[in-house]
């Protein structure tokens, strides 16, 4: 019987230097570390991903928009606050994190960016309901700032409006960006097309709980956070066409798998179009049902998304491949390199 994983597993020594707190002036200018089905490594620019796509490939990018998430302000009371809009609910409603050093109260009014006010109307778990005079999205737009990763050290700027999100952004509701994507600009994906390489999207909303540790040791315990996705039916039915001419399912970004991948598992024999809260969460042994090769960033230690990567490629050729990053001097997470991954069949 094997031993349950547990968070030591997920664990490498990352160098602060590594961390990249800024992109690379272009978009396709990063670095891309290629592992092959034999769990070989490669090492890349992310320009040479129009060599490993093969016409009849089927990218699938999450076309979510990261919102201006982040606000700053003062309880009634004075006391500073940082509210972090996790999910918009309705028009004028949304459930948020907020940093106070007390906790504010049912009823409470916040005064936020000295512009205007929220009222709390309660707690779900560890978030804020809260309800706004005007539409949140709009306020956001106007007041908010972009949520950069907590290890991205410098305050957002107009350049981070901008590098911080993809090209084919659409639907605004994430507070976190689908990283694998920013490496894309429009003439590579107007190239890829030209090759035969088709594009399809899904939307998953990523919620701040991508940057939350895992509290446990033992990873049978983790429950993940929820997320919204949805996979259009033009999408469930260009993800049938590519398996059945035999081309790759290729999702770019763990968002993209996880939406996939729920909904698969999701799936009542209405194929693989639908939408929903997903808290689906992929360790090594779990057995994936759509995708073929993923394209994906550089992951912290110890979080759920290095788990998934792992049970893509494998737990060995996972520790192999960051370490072979750590010591080729990679740049990691969400402005960092790219990594392209191919099933193998030793997972």
């Amino acid at each position: 019987m094997s031993q349950p994983l547990t968070l030591a597993d997920f664990d490498y020594a990352l160098p602060p230097e590594l961390i990249a707190q800024s992109p690379a002036p272009e978009r396709t200018g990063s670095r891309l570390l290629h592992i092959d089905a034999r769990g070989e490594l490669h090492d890349e620019r992310f320009t040479a991903i129009e060599q490993l796509l093969k016409p009849g490939d089927l990218l699938v990018f999450n076309d979510t928009r990261v919102i201006k998430a982040r606000l700053h302000g003062h309880k009634e009371s004075g006391g500073k606050i940082e509210v972090l809009i996790e999910r918009i609910t309705a028009p004028d409603r949304a459930l948020a994190h907020v940093r106070a050093s007390k906790s504010p109260q049912t009823g409470a009014r916040l005064r936020l960016a000295d512009a205007f006010d929220a009222e709390v109307l309660g707690r779900a778990d560890d978030l804020y309901e809260l309800r706004f005079g005007q539409p949140v999205l709009g306020l956001l737009e106007q007041f908010g700032a972009m949520p950069l990763p907590p290890y991205i050290t410098h305050a957002p700027d107009a350049h981070d409006d901008q590098r911080y999100q993809t090209v084919y952004a659409r639907a605004p509701g994430a507070v976190a960006a689908p990283t694998a994507g920013l490496h894309f600009d429009a003439p590579l994906l107007e190239r890829l097309r030209g090759r035969g390489v088709n594009q399809a999207f899904v939307t998953l909303h990523v919620g701040a709980g991508t940057f939350q540790p895992v509290r446990v040791q033992n990873l049978a315990e983790h429950v993940m956070h929820a997320e919204w996705y949805v996979v259009p039916q033009g999408t469930a039915d260009a993800v049938q066409a590519t398996r059945a001419a035999g081309g790759r399912v290729i999702a770019v970004g763990t968002t993209s798998v996880r939406a996939l991948e729920s909904a698969a598992q999701a799936d009542c024999g209405q194929g693989l179009a639908g939408a929903g809260d997903t808290r689906l969460f992929i360790t090594p042994g779990y057995d994936y049902r759509v995708v073929d090769a993923m394209l994906t960033n550089f992951h912290l230690p110890q979080s759920t998304l290095l788990m998934l990567v792992a049970a893509f490629i494998g737990q060995d050729i996972m520790r192999r491949a960051y370490a072979h990053a750590v010591a080729a001097r990679y740049r990691f997470f969400s402005y960092g390199d790219a990594m392209f991954l191919e099933r193998s069949s030793r997972t």
